[in-house]
């Protein structure tokens, strides 16, 4: 169980602390970006058209980053202290993990560059070009190498379910994101016609369910019982909940595609599994707020578990909406409007985002041995990412259920923009709440990590 884990006082966690400074530099560029592309929503001039600074290019670094600069390494960190701890050893080789968190940080330039000279395949989620794809994949395979290695000399005979979630995440994506970014064809990175849309959206939404909901699952199984310091509720509820996952997961995303002439047997078992992803979901929240229960004021003195438990509660809100938007009657109204990018929002900013930052926040003391820099700046970071999510969620329903009916009953583009122009400034708004969190965060990590020798003044 995580609260017996132990290891030996020579650990480092140098892999851990690279993974935790790259989230926390990537996240203020990641929100930067967005800041300024919804402001540009409602502003189209206010860059003066400077090529790199286009909204058609900001959109795609945005959301790459914040994927792949933010999330993603926020949750490895968690991993590559979490998975030594319950196996009780040492992770197999820091100095492959520090290649991995450079070679992961150029591929984030890379990206950054590449995008905002216009280089890109144009799909969803995959607008990277080849040789970032090889060096992402590359790190997926080093990362899959380093942990299976650490579980081969462990010295904790039984694999605690975090480890299977760890696992399983790294190992599939890079599967999934070399299938989605057809790895295997250079020179366009897509394959021809229906197939190519089926194929994006398979890895589309399975770099969700495949690589953020995994690695966050693993982290709050972790978390969760350490802060309430109880064991969890039920081992066998939790690897119910990851094969769902597995199986139920894999097959949804389809559902981005129900007005396009795939199979309609691909459809049917998209929307199917959509409305089953139940299953693991409520695995997943009934073990760990059963863990939680009687727990709570735990959890609120202890800035990572507040994180983390919020992370879960946004978890619910997104997998209920994500069931719904399947079944075609609503996406009829929904498909293509702010409602879809609401539901982004919640799920990675909400649910992973929040997970990963509590997870950063509680393995940073004890890997450094020393208190977090600044608990203020902790909790006011989790305020303005909390109020910000919310913002966006209700902001941003709001205006795609304007925009889903004007377009179902008939109206065009541009006479539902001045509708939903309020819409877009309040989201601007709160898109500055992020931003300030990301750079007090940025601040705070940093002095967490790095503190001032003893007898300075703090």
């Amino acid at each position: 169980m995580p609260e017996n884990a132990t290891q030996p006082d020579t650990a480092t966690y140098l892999t851990a602390r690279g993974f935790c400074l790259t989230s926390a530099a990537w996240m203020m560029a990641a929100t930067l970006a967005g800041l300024v592309a919804a402001i540009e929503l409602v502003a189209p001039d206010l860059t003066g058209n400077i090529a790199w600074l286009l909204f058609s290019r900001l959109r795609p670094i945005h959301v790459n980053l914040v994927l792949f600069g933010f999330v993603t390494p926020g949750l490895l960190a968690s991993a590559s202290y979490l998975v030594p701890r319950l196996l009780k050893t040492e992770l197999y080789s820091e100095k492959l993990g520090l290649l991995t968190v450079g070679l992961w940080n150029i591929s984030l330039v890379a990206l950054v560059a590449t995008l905002a000279t216009g280089h890109t395949q144009g799909r969803e989620y995959a607008e990277m070009v080849w040789p970032i794809d090889v060096g992402i994949v590359t790190a997926f395979c080093l990362i899959f190498f380093n942990f299976i290695m650490t579980v081969k000399k462990r010295k904790e005979k039984i694999l605690y379910v975090s480890v299977w979630y760890v696992l399983g995440a790294v190992v599939l994506t890079a599967c999934t994101y070399s299938m989605g970014n057809v790895i295997w064809k250079p020179d366009t990175g897509a394959l021809s016609g229906i197939p190519d849309a089926i194929l994006l959206w398979f890895y589309g939404h399975n770099i969700f369910g495949l690589l953020l909901t995994p690695l966050s699952a693993a982290t709050a199984y972790y978390i969760i019982p350490q802060v309430c310091r109880t064991p969890l509720y039920s081992h066998t509820l939790s690897l119910l909940g990851f094969w769902a996952l597995i199986v139920i997961y894999t097959h949804i995303g389809t559902h981005h595609l129900l007005q396009v002439p795939v199979p309609t047997w691909l459809k049917v078992i998209a929307i199917v599994d959509s409305v089953a992803m139940v299953i693991p979901v409520m695995a997943f929240l009934i073990n760990i707020w059963y863990t939680a229960r009687g727990k709570l004021g735990l959890l609120h003195s202890d800035i990572g578990g507040k994180f983390v438990f919020t992370g879960t509660i946004m978890y619910f809100i997104v997998s209920i909406r994500g069931s719904i938007m399947a079944l075609p009657d609503v996406q009829r109204v929904t498909h293509f409007s702010h409602w879809v990018v609401s539901h982004a929002h919640v799920g990675v900013l909400g649910f992973a985002g929040m997970t990963a930052l509590g997870g950063l926040y509680f393995i940073i003391p004890r890997i450094t041995d020393q208190p977090l820099f600044s608990r203020f700046l902790a909790d006011f970071q989790y305020w303005m990412v909390l109020i910000g999510v919310v913002g966006f969620t209700i902001i941003l329903t709001i205006s795609g259920l304007i925009q889903g009916n004007g377009w179902l009953n008939g109206e065009t583009v541009y006479r539902i923009l001045p509708e939903i122009h309020i819409y877009n400034i309040i989201r601007a708004s709160f898109g500055v709440l992020i931003f300030l969190s990301s750079i007090a965060g940025f601040y705070n990590i940093l002095r967490s990590l790095f503190p001032k020798p003893a007898g300075e003044t703090p």
